[in-house]
């Protein structure tokens, strides 16, 4: 169903979607790459796991600014050439980090890239929705969420030839960073600015933000807390799993690479499939679904391991085919809820503030949930390591908040991106 609909865009609609995929893909393989080396970059900077941490807190944090700083910019002066920007400048701090000389430089560049990276995902949103036919929002909102969890895929990918083929420390990761900078020559040469925004780019120059904002301030603020709960749904599942496989279960590179491709393998399955499944059922139900399924699962995604043993079943292979079945079923769930995020804010959103709306209330969320890896990180510090327990119980609770937000918040399914729009 969800390719389906993809084959009955026109080539112009097409780039534009393949554009905000590879950009957030791109987005999420350098964000992720930090998560697989908090160990190394401890080690190398004479420090802990806790402490290296605070680079993804720093970066979440930041990414606020950069979404109501670069969306601002991509309603007043377009999505393509805006996104252009933030790309290149993303890809240039990535590869800068290579070469920080100390933990704290390291984290002021985490910081910055943090800024770059918040502009990132309202933009390219906003330009794949208004490029689009509205039957084909829910399908086309899987595949750009389900860039993220490629991205971590990449990521994992990354991590192994990188580290394991080549022999390359850490900062050979952030050098591999650099490549989301080739993204810019294909947004130059292929993907046309959004037709909803040049239909309505006079309006956007004449309105200020608080003008376009009038009268959907209670809107944000739900937007901003719902999102909350989603980043520390995704982040609470996947920016400390690696450390928790190589930590408390002591696996080899090659074994965390498996699960966390599987992990990402079910996260595409997900929000490709829920994506679509939102435009028949809605996106609200859609999204509740998800996280109610995603709490059965939890037992299998962390303890699957000790399942295998209590089962009797010794072999290595057997407890981790069970915990690979964890990881992609949990994220099945997981990117599943998130594959309707995309077309859900942008339906909900003014479209005067279409760029800036969405991506600034999604980074605030992530604001809410910046402190998850380092909270995850001090609670199993202080269970003697106990990382399965903490991100379980973690899980299940912020499973019932989100299904919770999700059915008392509104919806717009079906919303009209032209002239015509309130």
């Amino acid at each position: 169903m969800a390719f389906a609909t993809l084959r009955s865009l026109n080539a112009e609609q097409r780039h534009a979607v393949l554009a905000s995929f590879l950009g957030w893909t791109l987005d999420a393989f350098d964000f992720f790459l930090l998560v697989f080396v908090l160990d190394d970059v401890a080690r190398s900077f004479g420090s802990d796991v806790e402490a290296v941490s605070f680079g993804i807190l720093l970066t979440l944090a930041a990414r606020p600014i950069g979404a109501l700083l670069f969306g601002r910019l991509a309603d007043r002066f377009g999505r393509r050439p805006v996104l252009m920007v933030d790309v290149a400048l993303f890809s240039a701090l990535e590869f800068i980090c290579a070469f920080a000389p100390s933990l704290t430089v390291l984290l002021v560049l985490r910081f910055l890239f943090g800024i770059a990276m918040g502009g990132e995902w309202g933009i390219g949103a906003a330009l794949a929705m208004e490029s689009i036919p509205a039957k084909a929002r829910g399908a086309v909102s899987g595949l750009l969420q389900s860039g993220y969890p490629f991205g971590y895929f990449l990521g994992a990918l990354a991590y192994w030839i990188v580290t394991d083929v080549l022999g390359f420390s850490w900062r050979g990761m952030f050098v591999a960073g650099a490549l989301p900078a080739l993204l810019v020559l294909y947004l130059r040469m292929k993907v046309p600015e959004s037709p909803a925004w040049k239909a309505n780019e006079q309006r956007q120059r004449r309105q200020n933000v608080f003008e376009a904002m009038r009268g959907h301030w209670g809107l944000f603020v739900f937007m901003m807390v719902l999102m909350g709960a989603f980043n520390m749904f995704s982040h609470g599942s996947q920016d400390m799993y690696p450390t928790f496989l190589k930590q408390q279960l002591h696996l080899g590179a090659g074994a965390v690479t498996v699960l966390t491709m599987l992990l990402n393998a079910g996260a595409i399955v997900g929000g490709l499939s829920f994506g679509a499944w939102s435009e028949h059922i809605g996106r609200r139900r859609a999204i509740i679904i998800a996280a109610l399924l995603a709490i059965p699962v939890v037992p299998l995604w962390m303890f699957g391991n000790q399942i295998a043993a209590w089962m009797g079943w010794t072999a290595p292979i057997a407890s981790l085919a069970l915990l690979g079945a964890g990881a992609f079923l949990i994220q099945v769930m997981v990117q599943g809820a998130w594959g309707i995020v995309p077309t859900h804010l942008n339906e909900l959103a003014p479209g005067t503030v279409r760029g800036t709306l969405p991506g600034f209330a999604y980074q605030l969320g992530n604001l809410l949930a910046a402190a998850t890896a380092t909270a995850q990180a001090a609670l199993a510090a202080r269970l003697q390591g106990d990382y399965a327990s903490v991100m379980a119980v973690w899980l299940v609770v912020v499973a019932l908040a989100l299904a919770a937000l999700a059915w008392l918040g509104p919806e717009a399914r079906g919303q009209r991106f032209d002239t015509h729009e309130a």
